[in-house]
């Protein structure tokens, strides 16, 4: 079932970035590509999301990202990631979990797709600087087990 999110992920590639969105091939934010796939792949999302800034963690400094993961997805040691993963970023030392991505390949540092702010949902390689900020690893709930 990894493979399965890692498939629905690639049909978000080229949706327009868009703050707040969950729609395959309209727009999407980081979380929305996140929820999108959730959707497709377990069903109705869990909980109704609040709105949020493009600042908000910065703002408030809560780490509501990662409560949220940790409330729906199940969390996995950082080393044992794999395609179909979910992964979270800080952007900064100190700072909350902000950014979200799947994991869609191991290949050399490994390759994640995620939604590119102002440009579109793409897949790119995983290098130092995303490693660096790499917070914590989720997988599916549908997948723990797999």
């Amino acid at each position: 079932m990894s493979a399965r999110a890692v498939e629905i992920a690639r049909g978000w590639i080229g949706t327009r970035y868009e703050h707040q969105a969950s729609l395959k091939g309209e727009g999407a934010d980081c979380l929305g590509l996140v929820r999108g796939v959730w959707r497709e792949l377990i069903g109705a999302e869990p909980e109704a999301l609040p709105p949020y800034s493009w600042d908000w963690a910065e703002v408030g400094g809560a780490e509501t990202l990662l409560e949220a993961a940790r409330r729906w997805l199940v969390e996995i040691p950082v080393g044992e990631a794999r395609p179909g993963d979910v992964l979270l970023f800080r952007m900064a030392p100190g700072c909350a979990a902000k950014h979200c991505a799947i994991l869609s390949s191991q290949d050399g540092q490994g390759r994640m797709i995620h939604a590119y702010w102002g440009r579109a949902v793409i897949e790119t390689w995983l290098g130092d600087w995303w490693w660096k900020r790499l917070a914590a690893v989720f997988r599916f709930p549908s997948t723990a087990e797999a």
